[in-house]
């Protein structure tokens, strides 16, 4: 019993941060729909059915809603899964994962003309200091994972592993929007703390 209370502990500790740090996302296509907060826009999943096309899967499309008016805007395009959350300020924070090996962060305004944030690999390659580089170009698998967005600051996770790192790596990053400085961190596992 004192053997499971102490697995139990951390595990719900880890849980509760996860739900306190973190805007609760929902995926779509699983999801049709998301409201916001406020009930004045909904995000749409539709689906996109081309025909002959040399790419495979069904494409779906991510819709902002006006509910008042009806009035809608296309958001992005994506196959597969996209996880979308509302943030504070009314801007849509959403992970689309690309294929099984990538993913990219994007946030959306919903209400003033801020510019559409994309931060993917390629991006990151050019931003982050030289020595954390080799993870992303080494790699074959990099994910880009949107966290939160308080303020003007932009939270997000970058992982993944492959000939660089069999043993993957992890880091939690901040981009400062308006300015773009972007500052990452690397995530020490439990084996690395303990050391």
């Amino acid at each position: 019993m004192r053997f499971f209370r102490l697995i139990l502990l951390p595990v719900l500790l880890v849980s509760v941060a996860v739900d306190v740090y973190a805007a609760p996302f929902t995926l779509f296509p699983k999801a049709d729909h998301l409201a916001s907060p406020d009930g004045r826009f909904e995000v749409r999943d539709v689906d996109l059915r081309e025909a002959g096309s040399e790419f495979s899967g069904i494409f779906h499309s991510l819709v902002l809603v006006e509910t008042a008016t009806g009035r809608s805007r296309k958001l992005c395009e994506y196959v597969g899964v996209a996880a979308v959350a509302w943030s504070e300020k009314d801007s849509l924070l959403v992970t689309q994962y690309l294929s099984k090996k990538t993913s990219r962060a994007l946030i959306f305004a919903t209400t003033s003309r801020q510019e559409l944030v994309v931060l993917d690999v390629p991006t990151l390659i050019r931003m982050v200091p030289v020595e954390l580089r080799p993870a992303l170009r080494e790699n074959d698998h990099a994910f880009v994972e949107a966290s939160r967005l308080e303020g003007e600051t932009f939270y997000f996770q970058v992982w993944g592993y492959g000939q660089h790192d069999r043993n993957g790596f992890h880091w939690n990053c901040e981009y400062k929007l308006g300015v773009g400085n972007l500052n990452c961190e690397e995530k020490k596992s439990a084996g690395q703390t303990a050391r």
